[in-house]
């Protein structure tokens, strides 16, 4: 518990014994202290609490008016509330309301003090309501329980009920039941309250059954409150994960999305395997993290599961359709955001996303795709750079996590079902780093399966995941499964005599770093030197992953209802307009590209013309000059060479682009149409300054015309030329 949260407390303890609340009457340091009791530095805090209550009895004693306890509270409020985070102040609200529980039920003069309390703290009132409620055990007056998850030993039936039990499950269903995940042999039951507003989950137990929260005992009858990847324990109880309690609050009212894949493997032709035979199976709602060592075949295994690879062997399929036969059906299902920058560095944060809108959205109004950017932007967090250029990487106008974010977020405004994301902390700070798997985390709390690949989270991102792949080299599965209990998986295979401890118990964190450790550990020679040999192999560590983790009875997903997308394509005209403005403003966008394009061809011209103007003694004259043959031979020349250097980089540029908009399946046609439109109209330019220039130092006006239609058509000729080069070839160079 951090620092700010027990002064917070004691701060507050002090209070409620200063203004004589019943809980707290004469007692309220023999409080203080019980709470205190397994706190480093307890007797500071001891002290920090009498300090403070001598404060406001002062206060109290010198100033005897009727508002003066609200003014202490909101005063007190307002302080603590730049302190604290919202879930700190849920934990502070909820101490203090078990330390007035333990007088019995709350007094009026007590609920008016905490209500006053969580006002300050902005907690809604339909929250503390709740909170209040669940703390006394009074949810079961509650008439609406959907924010309520039960989770119990699973009642035996005798067969002389089963007929009314059938019955009772298939008649017209009045009201809503609770919520309700079993588990064998728990004693009492387990009370889940979800505030909808904070976005929080509650814990409360009440039984005999020794749990545990992660390797923190759960007392009973207290409130706790569960963050992500934390997991519930007791003695012959199987374990209650938090991605199975998230899922029942946050999809209820959601398709459901099941990706698995049978049996699935690719190699490399003579290269060797790529990806090892492996099976899986997958939910939406779930963010699952493939991790291992460098060249393990993570991103192969990701281009995989997009489609961008064919399988030598299995099957992927989504809902029962298959991922390579169905494509048709599958349209749209899948986002993938690659390691690498897929933006328009000329254009700014909102024109990505807004010309990226444009080819998702074709049957929306411009009103409606604005809306849709405007709410991206916001949940992203770049409302303060919307109208910042992107920029390269090298010249540092957004930061790594900015950019990060933005990429998500191109592939996350068309709501894919299943979410693709190749090395999402790749390069990031830790602060940037976490917020862009809080980002992942929350769409798959939305109700999305999120797969990323991650080299080496750290203990905060290592929680977030529901479960996770763990690749070895020669690309061989060796886990999979819930993270925690990999890091217990693995040290008990490498006989690790505290196997059961997955997390420092001091600190609560995880050494994510020991699962590579342990999978990459070494042998040791006589003298006690690391030798080059790995102790195990991958195919033994893969011969141990289908003995005691890989599941063969895994159940074959049935074709189901695919969930519709809002997306459509829009028309190949609109198609073209959106690529046509999108290439221009990113052209104008870069001062470089338009003063090369617009000052080449009459630099060129004037080169060109004042070394083949050929004077007399007696003047120049056009008619006499003799170099006009070759004058023309290098104006063509220089044409072909203004036309190829314009169009061909056009799609090499953009080609990691339209590979993420391949799973748009826009049109190829429209696409070139809009370079070829951008190319002859900039070429009309260049060749009539070119011919401009060149004629007016030749002194041959009358012929401009006829001079512009050759050198026009044969730049026309480069840029179709170009365009060819640029399809075809990976580099210009």
């Amino acid at each position: 518990m951090r620092e700010p949260v027990l002064v917070a407390l004691m701060h507050l303890f002090a209070l409620a014994e200063s203004l004589h609340l019943k809980a707290f009457s004469a007692k309220g340091r023999t409080i203080a202290a019980s709470f205190l009791r397994n706190i480093s530095r307890s007797e500071e805090f001891i002290k920090l609490y009498d300090d403070y209550l001598d404060f406001y009895e002062r206060e109290l004693k010198e100033n005897e008016s009727p508002g003066l306890q609200e003014l202490m509270v909101k005063r007190l409020g307002k302080k603590l509330c730049r302190e604290l985070m919202l879930p700190e102040r849920l934990v502070v609200l909820i101490r203090l309301t078990e330390s007035f529980l333990q007088d019995g039920q709350l007094s009026t003069s007590e609920l008016s003090f905490l209500e006053s309390i969580a006002n300050e703290f902005n907690i809604t009132i339909a929250d503390t309501k709740a909170l209040l409620d669940f703390a006394q055990g009074l949810t079961a007056e509650w008439k609406d329980r959907s924010s309520l998850l039960v989770i119990e030993s699973p009642e035996t039936e005798s067969s002389d009920e089963l007929e009314g039990a059938w019955i009772e499950q298939n008649k017209p269903i009045s009201g809503i039941r609770d919520k309700v995940i079993t588990r064998e042999g728990l004693v009492g039951k387990i009370e889940i309250l979800h505030l909808s507003d904070a976005r929080v989950i509650l814990f409360k137990y009440s039984g005999s059954s020794e749990l545990f929260i992660n390797q923190q005992k759960a007392e009973p009858g207290l409130l706790y409150l569960l963050t992500d990847g934390c997991i519930i324990r007791g003695n012959n109880v199987s374990p209650v994960y938090f991605s199975e309690i998230i899922g029942r609050f946050y999809q209820a009212d959601k398709p459901k999305i099941i990706l698995q894949g049978k049996d699935i493997s690719f190699s490399f032709g003579q290269k060797g395997t790529g990806i090892a035979p492996f099976s899986f199976c997958e939910e939406s709602g779930h963010l699952v993290g493939i991790i291992g060592g460098s060249g393990v075949g993570k991103s192969t295994l990701l281009r995989l599961l997009n489609g961008q690879l064919p399988l030598k062997s299995g099957t992927i399929t989504i809902n029962g359709y298959d991922l390579h036969r169905d494509k048709f059906r599958l349209q749209g299902m899948i986002g993938y955001v690659p390691q690498d920058d897929l933006l328009f560095e000329e254009l700014t944060v909102y024109q990505n996303l807004f010309y990226n809108a444009c080819l998702c959205f074709g049957n929306m109004s411009k009103q409606e795709i604005t809306g849709i950017v405007n709410k991206t932007i916001s949940e992203l967090g770049l409302e303060e750079i919307r109208d910042l250029k992107v920029g390269t990487p090298l010249n540092n106008i957004l930061s790594g996590g900015q950019r990060k974010r933005l990429n998500i977020g191109l592939e996350l405004m068309r709501e894919p079902s299943v979410l693709l994301v190749d090395e999402p902390t790749s390069g990031l700070s830790s602060t940037d780093a976490e917020r862009v798997m809080l980002l992942l985390r929350e769409q798959a709390n939305k109700g999305k399966l999120v797969i990323i690949n991650i080299h080496q989270p750290s203990s905060n991102i290592f929680r977030l995941f529901d479960s996770i792949w763990v690749l070895d080299r020669g690309g061989y599965p060796v886990y999979a499964g819930n993270p925690i209990e990999a890091v217990h998986y693995f040290k008990t295979i490498a006989f690790h005599a505290n196997a059961l401890e997955n997390e420092c118990p001091v600190c609560g964190n995880i050494d994510t770093e020991q699962i590579l450790r342990i999978l990459e550990a070494r042998e040791i020679d006589e003298q006690g030197k690391l030798l080059g040999k790995r102790r195990r192999q991958p195919e033994e560590w893969y011969r141990l992953y289908k003995e005691n983790i890989l599941q063969n009875d895994e159940p074959k997903a049935e074709k189901s209802l695919l969930p519709r997308h809002v997306s459509g394509i829009p028309s190949e005209t609109r198609q073209m307009v959106v690529f046509s403005k999108r290439n221009l403003l990113s052209k104008i966008g870069n001062i470089q590209y338009l003063i090369i394009a617009f000052l080449e061809a009459p630099l060129l011209a004037l080169i060109l013309a004042w070394f083949t103007r050929y004077e007399t003694e007696s003047g120049y004259f056009f008619s006499e000059n003799k170099n006009i043959p070759q004058y023309l031979f290098m104006a063509v020349i220089v044409a072909l060479f203004i036309g190829l250097t314009i169009s061909a980089e056009e799609i090499i540029k953009d080609r990691r682009i339209l590979l993420r908009e391949s799973y748009l399946n826009l049109s190829w046609f429209s696409y070139i149409n809009s370079k070829v439109m951008y190319l002859f109209a900039l070429s009309a330019i260049q060749t009539m300054l070119f011919v401009l220039v060149g004629n007016l130092i030749l002194g041959n006006h009358d012929m401009i015309p006829a001079y512009w239609m050759v050198l026009f058509s044969t730049a026309c000729f480069a840029n179709l030329l170009g365009l060819n080069l640029s399809s075809g070839l990976k580099s210009v160079i």
